[in-house]
């Protein structure tokens, strides 16, 4: 340790000392430490941040996305409590707990029909790793194996997590440029973007050009392809990229129809960001494999789970000297505690009837949409439910976009965190996504702030 660092002592830190080893000693991710100007939260409470200086911030991004009931929630924080009184954490590799036996259980009845197993891990990276392992596996020993059926397909700019697999599996530039000797190789068909269309493609159009495109894919690869990794209705990291209605459902008889498993990666759609509990609901769309993570916890603690259907469960039953098990497994994968917030969190769903009452959220958003499209540098607003990006260009005819160097999208955050919203951009894009328990008064809030903050960033 080094010896600048003093050892704990019964006072607490002042926030300047706190801030001094946030900037020195924390290695934050996607940060640029050498410019990073510390932000350090000390406490919440619901939807605002309180940082150690006593500023409030409403959490306009849900904590990165993960939050729902608000911070603090006493259903939440009681359940973790009651948990403590039982155990904290034992292994599931060979045993379980029943805390997690109960989670389990409340997942298989929520989700889509079929899927009947789960597998945990610690976050959504790890779940979709669960997840390309098992339908890489499932080929190789299924009752008819079909050992050339190796490959992966993904959308076009996919972000799918941060480890080596799923890196492999998005389709982020930079990421591909950086890490290429590392990765393995992805087919890839364009991401079916409603607002950056290819050359002469309507609106209209759109859903047809973006399944023919995969669909003469399947036709010439079926028999290499073990699975199709999809983000349902929306592309949260790439942008808040929206797909055409029926993308979804297409993509599913397409996968049926060519033998090919289909992965839904739902650890930001899923827990009625939205609009419904899980956005495959919308099209009716029941995958072999589901990926959940985020709001699982209420975004409280890590947990993933990756669910399964009986055709890729089965096939990894056998005799122990048959080599079928699923080879894969992580220490803290079905967490007690993490567990215990996930039940609380499905519980909040119902006990508050936290889906039903998004409508007039959703609609209040929509309302301070139709306002901020009309901003001279705004090229498109997107959302679906509590999801939202807002696209700042250089010329809304054109669609050409900002130099990226330029930051306008963090400008706008940063903009908007001066006035008492906290906002994360992605590029270009100004994201809001508050916790689903935010108030109709916290909305009007944060999409002024945004606002303004748009407009300082584009008004040089």
């Amino acid at each position: 340790m080094s010896s600048s660092v003093s050892p704990a002592t019964s006072a607490h830190p002042a926030s300047e000392q706190l801030k001094r080893w946030d900037r020195e000693i924390v290695w934050h991710g996607f940060t640029q430490m050498a410019e990073y100007e510390p932000l350090v939260i000390d406490r919440a409470e619901g939807c605002t941040l309180i940082d150690v200086d006593g500023r409030r911030l409403i959490d306009g991004v849900s904590s990165l996305w993960c939050n729902v009931h608000g911070h603090r929630h006493p259903k939440i924080d009681n359940a973790i409590r009651g948990q403590l009184d039982k155990i904290a954490h034992c292994t599931s590799l060979g045993s379980s707990n029943s805390t997690t036996v109960e989670l389990s259980k409340r997942l298989v009845d929520i989700t889509p029909e079929g899927l009947s197993h789960v597998f945990y891990a610690g976050d959504g990276a790890s779940g979709v790793e669960v997840a390309l392992k098992m339908a890489f596996q499932y080929w190789q020993q299924c009752d008819t194996p079909r050992p050339t059926k190796k490959k992966f397909i993904a959308l076009g700019q996919a972000y799918h997590g941060d480890t080596i697999g799923s890196v492999s599996l998005g389709g982020i530039d930079l990421f591909h440029s950086l890490f290429g000797p590392l990765l393995f190789h992805v087919e890839r068909v364009p991401a079916p973007d409603t607002y950056r269309l290819p050359e002469g493609v309507s609106q209209e159009d759109a859903c047809d050009y973006y399944i023919g495109q995969l669909e003469e894919l399947l036709a010439r690869e079926h028999e290499q392809i073990a699975a199709m990794v999809v983000e349902p209705l929306v592309q949260g990291a790439a942008g808040m990229i929206m797909q055409p209605p029926g993308y979804l459902r297409r993509v599913r008889e397409l996968t049926e129809r060519y033998d090919v498993l289909l992965v839904v990666d739902e650890v930001a759609t899923g827990f009625g960001r939205t609009g419904t509990m899980f956005a495959c609901e919308q099209e009716g769309v029941a995958p072999d494999l589901l990926c959940v993570a985020k709001g699982l916890t209420g975004g409280y603690l890590a947990m993933s789970a990756t669910l399964a259907n009986d055709r890729v469960y089965n096939a990894f039953l056998g005799e122990y000297a048959d080599l079928r098990s699923f080879f894969h497994g992580h220490t803290y994968g079905g967490n007690p505690l993490a567990a215990a917030a996930a039940i609380a969190t499905l519980d909040v769903f119902e006990e508050e009837h936290t889906i039903a009452g998004l409508s007039a959220k959703i609609g209040r958003i929509e309302q301070h949409l139709e306002r901020i499209a009309r901003l001279p540098h705004v090229g498109s607003v997107r959302q679906r439910g509590m999801m939202v990006g807002i696209e700042l260009v250089q010329n809304c005819e054109t669609k050409e976009p900002f130099d990226w160097q330029e930051r306008r999208g963090a400008r706008a955050c940063q903009h908007a965190t001066e006035n008492g919203v906290w906002l994360r951009p992605l590029g270009n894009v100004v994201v809001v996504m508050p916790p689903l328990a935010i108030s109709l008064n916290e909305i009007d809030q944060i999409m002024t702030a945004a606002e303004n903050g748009i407009v300082a960033a584009t008004t040089d």
